[in-house]
């Protein structure tokens, strides 16, 4: 029985979620950047990501997959991803000192929410951002291709 990450085939072979394209990896091909299988497989921890992810944590998912992918395989990926506008790096407001993190590009914009005692951060989605965009594109004549919205304070728990 294949397991969640493989799926079976019409000829009874199995292939594996980092052999199929994902939204990374398919945005890549389009643009013609030629796809390693360490790449692939880091491609693939990154859009199955449910949290933002740094360097570090992208490598130690990609070593499960493949022992053999480099450290600097997960830095060169994560520089053409960016030159490519298809993650973004966050600083999360400096909470885990110079740790950046990453996240690819969803459907829609988000502000970051973080405690500033816990570390603790959820992603907020709102109508009212996108009609201050759109507000802002008016008043300032620019069109914006991408925003990064990070906000601090204290969550409930360590409030109390």
């Amino acid at each position: 029985m294949p397991t969640a990450s493989a799926h079976r085939v019409s000829s009874g072979e199995r292939i594996h979620a980092h052999e199929r394209p994902g939204r990374l990896q398919a945005a890549l091909q389009k643009r013609g950047v030629r796809l390693t299988r360490q790449r692939r497989i880091l491609l693939e921890v990154m859009d199955n990501a449910e949290r933002h992810l740094d360097a570090d944590a992208i490598l130690e998912r990609a070593r499960k997959l493949d022992s053999r992918v480099h450290r600097v395989t997960v830095y060169r990926t994560i520089d053409l991803l960016k030159r490519n506008g298809l993650i973004d790096e966050l600083d999360l407001l400096h909470l885990r000192g110079g740790q950046h993190f990453y996240e690819s590009h969803g459907p829609r914009d988000h502000i970051h929410v973080a405690c500033l005692k816990c570390g603790k951060v959820r992603e907020f989605e709102s109508r009212l951002y996108e009609k201050l965009k759109k507000q802002i594109e008016q008043d300032c004549g620019i069109e914006i291709t991408m925003t990064r919205t990070e906000v601090g304070g204290y969550c409930e728990k360590c409030r109390k």
